[in-house]
């Protein structure tokens, strides 16, 4: 059969797809890896619209539960499954998969994102207690205590920005020259609770149960350091999970897929993207979730005007 609409993807952008889709009875084929996202990790996310504090598998449940609500006869789910292709097939698309493949006639991707993971001795070890990838989701959780950002983009000094509203003492360590707007880094820096150190790479993460200090390189006199740290913010890039849909759209350099933010479409007639996986301006949960509906609103218009 061609459904209306395939979704390749889970987390709250799919999620939010998944539940709008169903409501307006358009014939979906839902297919995800897992439900997960990348907030599944974090203890306590507080800024889940709606919800005051919701830990991060809760709200992978909740998401999940909330879509499978409404799909009875609507929505047909393709769990563990990887979109590996999609290609233009007549008028409508065809998606492959790690275990099959389906047609469309319109695709929402909404595939995300994984963060560039720290790659020294101790930071696997050490991931998600005390090392993080999310200020936004988890800084208020060290609050009074002393924290490391890593990374010196314009996401490094924004998760710096955040933690000093609560934080003791943050430390940025960036590899280069800072990256960030200028306007930005000159505001955080002048915090008195914030120091930065330019031509630096960590070295290790060390700790007991949790973290307790980085060790850090300073590549211009090649000298060790060692902070103390409870907390450990990664902000070294992400990478977009755009290899299945890389041959048929536009991306940026980020490899992003490029989309119009009035709806979400991509650059190929009958393809949105939403949420991490594009090249919007800001990523969160709540976002992900609205580009989503804004995508699914456009999609059911441009299917009932064909």
């Amino acid at each position: 059969m061609i459904y209306d609409l395939a979704i390749i993807g889970g987390g709250p952008a799919g999620a939010a797809a998944g539940v709008y889709a169903a409501r307006k009875r358009l014939k979906t084929i839902f297919i995800t890896k897992d439900w997960l996202g990348q907030s599944y990790v974090s203890e306590k996310i507080e800024n889940w619209v709606g919800t005051p504090a919701i830990s991060g598998l809760e709200l992978t449940m909740s998401l999940e539960k909330h879509v499978k609500t409404y799909a009875e006869g609507i929505i047909d789910f393709k769990e563990g499954e990887l979109g590996k292709n999609v290609t233009k097939k007549d008028d409508h698309f065809l998606v492959e998969t790690s275990k099959g493949s389906y047609e469309a006639r319109t695709i929402l991707v909404t595939s995300g994102s994984r963060r560039r993971a720290l790659d020294v001795p101790g930071a696997a070890e050490y991931e998600n207690k005390g090392l993080v990838y999310c200020a936004t989701c988890d800084g208020p959780l060290y609050s009074d205590q002393d924290v490391v950002v890593i990374g010196g983009g314009n996401a490094g000094f924004e998760s710096a920005a955040q933690l000093l509203a609560y934080c003791k003492n943050v430390t940025l360590l960036s590899r280069s020259d800072y990256k960030a707007d200028p306007g930005t880094v000159e505001k955080v820096l002048s915090n008195s609770k914030m120091k930065g150190f330019k031509n630096t790479i960590p070295k290790e993460v060390k700790g007991g149960k949790f973290v307790t200090s980085l060790i850090y390189t300073d590549t211009s006199s090649g000298i060790d350091t060692e902070i103390p740290a409870t907390g450990i913010f990664v902000e070294i890039g992400s990478i977009p999970n755009t290899d299945f849909i890389k041959d048929i759209v536009t991306l940026d350099a980020f490899n992003r897929i490029i989309t119009n933010p009035r709806n979400q479409r991509a650059s190929v007639d009958g393809i949105w993207a939403a949420g991490d996986v594009t090249d919007g301006l800001f990523h969160q949960n709540n976002i992900a979730a609205g580009d989503a509906v804004k995508a699914v609103e456009d999609i059911y218009l441009w299917l009932h005007a064909k």
